[in-house]
């Protein structure tokens, strides 16, 4: 059976027992500060679970695209050794809400497991939850019974805390599980041994394929338990682990899952899997990882050098990195395993074969950045291994190591292969408390406590009436305090709001909520878990909180210049659309009373001329003052017949919001708010255009009163140049003139400098000192510049043979000096420029730095500039 196969045999099943088919979350976590990346099947239910939302449907059934690359067994350095863990992996998953529970849903997965999928059930063993006496949870006799009547007490394992219950987090719901594990050994191990004894082992051929939590609790900041109002089923089962056992493999990666990628990659490679213990684990990590790398990217998340980005980033180096040490490859590869990826998975999710040719170009020069990144790291390894050489020491110290691991992406064993290699030893313990101290800076940093919500009231929805609405009158459902970085803030949830979340870009409205007359301001507002939650820093809330009516008041001037920036958005995509192509898509942006950011795809700069057409192109649509349409409730279906633009990476709901401003040029599907008409902008300007990723192009905008300031402030520059040049008749004649005759002087001081260069040179010529078969030439001298000292003592150097050199000079005045010293005294009399900066620049209260033939440094005291140059004759006079 394939595994496409499989997977459409778990949808049907459930699909059979009532369950909606809904399509699998984005990879990158949206809306939920506690996730960086959807980790689980359950994650884009969790709103559900808190009572924040109502599900489509009681009976839900999916596969879920998860990405995990810290925790139990899943550390990022550990994937690929090992035959059955995953960074990206696909998580199938049924659900219940409110409907069935413990009798239907473990019934179902024997059935599946036995009848659909025909596994062998003398070679299956569930777990269930032995109770815990510490949070007053009895032992599961209900699960017990029901797996007693299917597979016998001989089966069944009592599981601890740790094994048993699980938990979404440090808070919230959870409860008991249920286990199912499979033996997959050869006979022959199996008679040796009861696989029971093996459970929960870490054997790599008895494994856990499925998992049925029942929520029953919330866990309180307490650490209590409080019952659920509903009982509720979260089930999990590991596909590929699935596919392991359903076609008879002891390894995941030995299903057709990963066997297309291994292929091709060890073609590419010109190597055979199976044959080499290296080779094997570098061919099972560059197809877990290219994986996670193109759907993370389809998903909205680029390689960066910060959060979800630098995971992604590191993820792509890892998977080079192993290719490039231990395959032989010296030129990018990832990007061309992309389309068969695409195919792979066509008709499961779509989101990849889309966009093949852009995450393909992504991963491309993503490859060759790091290519170039890797040739520096090496070349800085070399100079660390000569350095430590010359100094008869044998061990790279753990800073170093971190260095090479956190900035050039060397693993640790890689440093120390190379560093064996050359006779010397790493200092693991130094680069272990390095690691250390940077995980300490980063949970620091990210350090918040919460207490429990306080309750209020219970009520059917949470109401957003803030298209239509900009102040009304709610209550208070709950709030909770929290402390941050900023201090005190409390989070606060109504029953009804005009406050808009931040969200797609859309920076989120501030106010004010007033409390019987006393006005407090909201800071912020964020969507959490699919609550509109208003944050407030004002020590007044807890005393003024209560079940009474409060006024919700947006700030509604900063809410209408943001609105112009968002339709500019829009306009501002078609327009880009238009003049470089239909591949531009949008790849983030962000919204404020300020200005517009706006990401989009496309491999080049975009050309002043290109720029200026946009331009015009969205102010002639503000001109034509075109009414918004909007309609709310649309099937997406049909909504995307029409045209409508979605975002990849965003998770849209059987009904969208579209907005439409003239249905032949802008109609998209979006949840922010928008100007009335496009009149309203007034003015679109265009500030800025950059790189800011691979593939991917910034620009950033102003609209209504910023372009405005924009135009008075190059307006007021214009009128200042015209008195200055005292008001030609024509301005840019007159400053090209300017600019030509200032180039023109420029290059007679250069040639001025030059000559006066040539003139100390000669002088110093004549002032050298031998000390022994050491020639020496210690000056101050007057150049124009810190290039032209260099310069000076390079030339020095080519003129005279066992030369010492030290030179001084006062440039701009700040003292600046400079070491030369011949390669063979650099060797054969142990002289080092480097060191010896070092002890001058402590004359002019400066430091500096170089080789040990040439070295400079720079200082604040110029009076110390004649000491540094008696000091350096200390050095050769001895």
């Amino acid at each position: 059976m394939t595994s496409r196969e499989i997977r459409k045999q778990f949808l049907d099943f459930f699909e059979s027992k009532g369950h909606l088919i809904v399509p699998s979350a984005p990879l990158v976590a949206k809306n939920d500060p506690t996730l960086m990346f959807n980790n689980s099947g359950m994650a884009q239910f969790k709103d559900f679970f808190l009572g924040n939302g109502t599900p489509p449907s009681k009976r839900i059934a999916d596969t879920q695209k998860c990405l995990r690359v810290s925790g139990k067994h899943n550390d990022l350095e550990d994937v690929g050794f090992d035959t059955y863990h995953h960074t990206m992996f696909e998580m199938l998953g049924n659900w219940s809400f409110g409907d069935y529970f413990k009798k239907e849903a473990l019934a179902w997965s024997w059935e599946l497991l036995t009848e659909i999928y025909k596994l062998p059930k003398d070679r299956i063993y569930v777990s269930v939850f032995q109770g815990d006496e510490k949070d007053g949870v009895p032992f599961d006799q209900e699960a017990w019974d029901i797996w007693k009547a299917i597979v016998g007490e001989e089966r069944i394992i009592l599981g601890n805390k740790k094994d048993n219950f699980w938990e979404m987090g440090e808070t919230g719901p959870c409860g008991p599980c249920s286990e199912i594990h499979i033996d997959l050994r050869d006979a022959d191990e199996v008679a040796l041994k009861s696989g029971k004894e093996l459970v929960n082992a870490d054997h790599p051929q008895v494994v856990e394929i499925w998992n049925n939590v029942f929520m029953q609790f919330e866990r309180m900041a307490d650490g209590s338990l409080v019952p659920l109002p509903s009982k509720h089923v979260d089930t999990g089962m590991g596909f590929e682990r699935l596919c392991m056992a359903i076609q008879g493999k002891q390894s995941n990666y030995d299903t057709d899952v990963f066997q297309g990628t291994i292929k091709l990659i060890a073609d590419k490679a010109g190597k055979v899997y199976g044959q080499d213990k290296w080779t094997d684990i570098s061919l099972r990590v560059i197809a877990d990882h290219i994986r996670a790398i193109a759907f993370a990217i389809a998903d909205g998340q680029l390689p960066s050098n910060n959060k979800a980005g630098y995971v992604i980033r590191r993820i792509l180096r890892r998977a080079v990195r192993y290719g490039y040490t231990y395959l032989g490859f010296r030129e990018p590869f990832l990007h061309s395993i992309v389309p068969l990826l695409s195919e792979q998975f066509d008709g499961v999710f779509p989101e990849l074969i889309s966009q093949q040719d852009f995450v393909a170009k992504v991963i491309l020069e993503e490859e060759n950045s790091f290519l170039r990144t890797l040739e520096n790291g090496l070349k800085l390894l070399d100079k660390i291994t000569v350095d430590l050489k010359a100094n008869n020491q044998t061990v790279i110290n753990g800073e170093q190591v971190f260095e090479l691991n956190d900035t050039f992406g060397f693993p640790v064993d890689l440093t120390a292969l190379i560093a064996r290699e050359n006779g010397l030893s790493i200092d693991e313990e130094g680069y272990k408390a390095a690691l250390q101290a940077q995980k300490e800076r980063s949970r620091k940093d990210a350090s918040t406590s919460a207490e429990d919500w306080v309750i209020l009231q219970e009520v059917d929805k949470i109401e957003f009436v803030g298209y239509d609405e900009f102040e009304t009158v709610s209550s208070v459902v709950k709030y909770q305090k929290v402390q941050n970085k900023q201090g005190t803030q409390y989070k606060v949830v109504l029953d009804k709001t005009p406050f808009y979340a931040e969200s797609g870009g859309q920076v989120g409205d501030k106010g004010t909520i007033s409390f019987g007359g006393v006005a407090i301001e909201v800071v912020d507002t964020k969507k959490e878990n699919d609550l509109i939650v208003h944050f407030i820093s004002d020590k007044r809330f807890e005393s003024l909180v209560s079940d009474e009516p409060v006024k919700a008041s947006i700030d509604l001037a900063r809410r209408k210049l943001t609105n112009n920036n968002h339709t500019s958005t829009h306009l501002m995509q078609a327009a880009l659309k238009q003049v470089l192509g239909s591949h531009v898509n949008q790849k983030g942006s962000l919204v404020n009373n300020e200005i517009l950011r706006f990401d989009f795809s496309h491999f080049q700069k975009v050309t002043d001329e290109e720029i200026a057409q946009v331009e015009e192109i969205v102010n002639q649509k503000i001109r034509e003052n075109i009414p918004l349409v909007e309609e709310r409730n649309v099937p997406i279906a049909e909504a995307t017949s029409r045209g409508a633009m979605a975002l990849f990476g965003e998770k849209y709901g059987d009904f969208v919001r579209v907005i439409t401003f003239d249905k032949n040029y802008s109609v998209e599907l979006c949840g922010g708010t928008h100007v009335p008409a496009t009149g309203n902008i007034g003015l679109f300007k265009i500030i800025t255009e950059t790189s800011v990723a691979t593939g991917v192009r910034r620009i950033e905008a102003v609209t209504s009163e910023k372009a405005f300031e924009i135009l008075r402030e190059q307006e007021a520059i214009l009128d200042q140049l015209n008195q200055l040049l005292k008001a030609p008749k024509d301005l840019v004649k007159a400053v090209a003139s300017l600019l030509e005759e200032k180039n023109a002087l420029a290059k007679k001081i250069e040639v001025f400098e030059q000559e006066k260069l040539q003139a100390t040179k000669e002088r110093l010529l004549n002032k050298i000192v031998s000390y022994g078969s050491i020639n020496a030439i210690i000056e101050v001298v007057e150049v124009g510049s810190a290039d032209a000292l260099k310069q000076l003592a390079y030339e020095l150097k080519a003129k005279v043979g066992d030369l010492y050199c030290v030179l001084g000079a006062e440039i701009a005045g700040k003292p600046q000096l400079a070491v030369m010293i011949a390669d063979n005294l650099v060797a054969e009399k142990g002289l080092n420029a480097g060191q010896i900066i070092r002890e001058l620049a402590k004359e002019v209260k400066g430091g500096g730095g170089g080789q040990p033939f040439f070295a400079t440094a720079g200082g604040s005291d110029v009076s110390g500039l004649a000491k540094a140059i008696e000091k350096g004759k200390t050095f050769v006079n001895a």
